[in-house]
């Protein structure tokens, strides 16, 4: 084989990769997977899609070798194929945050929204949790902690914020994260709290972010 056939074959191959890539559902189920493994059926219900619908995005997914099935009675369970994946899809939403005026503009209406400005990013945070000053908030479903946390982070889902917050001590920081950047978990709850007097800032990252970033050693913590 020679250069020009051996590079077109190579490109022609990661082509279709992208082109699974290439779609906003599929680059939302993909940020989804990120968290822990679904069935077909709760993918469907978190990204607002039928079940044929989404069934379809993730054989796409599945054949472009991004993401895993595994069958267990009637259900068919995805994941990501590896971190590599969430890997790639965080390296396209950080190039558009950067790049396209839009995109920052958007997250930036949701932020002024929620009264949710105050923003600490996972670098920022690390030292912090390490001195203890702050509290830090784990906004997702219980099954989404379950499957992997940021250690000594307290699970408080946004469903049951509202019922557990006279729990919370108000001469305390917290930090609430959630999925990551396009999730508004921990901005609904960062305003929930500070309308209450609570003092509270929202990590950007989520949990995937995290694991990426090489911290997660201890999945029982």
């Amino acid at each position: 084989m020679n250069k020009r056939a051996f590079k077109n074959e190579v490109y022609g191959l990661i082509v279709q990769l992208v082109k699974a890539m290439g779609n906003a559902h599929r680059l939302e189920i993909i940020d989804l997977l990120g968290q822990r493994e679904f069935s077909v059926e709760q993918v469907a219900e978190e990204v607002h899609l039928s079940i044929a619908n989404t069934s379809q995005h993730l054989q796409v997914l599945r054949k472009a070798r991004l993401v895993k099935a595994r069958r267990d009675g009637n259900f068919i369970f995805y994941s990501l194929l590896n971190l590599q994946v969430f890997y790639a899809w965080k390296a396209i939403r950080d190039l558009a945050n950067e790049n396209i005026v839009e995109v920052a503009k958007a997250i930036g209406e949701v932020r002024k929204e929620t009264k949710s400005i105050q923003i600490i990013t996972l670098q920022e945070l690390l030292p912090k949790l390490q001195r203890r000053e702050v509290v830090l908030l784990d906004i997702r479903p219980v099954a989404e902690y379950s499957a992997g946390h940021i250690p000594e982070a307290i699970n408080i889902p946004i469903s049951e914020l509202r019922e557990n917050m006279l729990s919370l001590d108000k001469s305390l920081d917290y930090v609430a994260y959630c999925r990551g950047p396009l999730c508004v978990f921990a901005d609904e709850a960062v305003g929930l709290l500070n309308k209450h007097g609570y003092k509270a800032s929202r990590m950007l990252e989520g949990f995937p972010d995290y694991v990426l970033a090489g911290l997660y050693l201890n999945k029982a913590s």
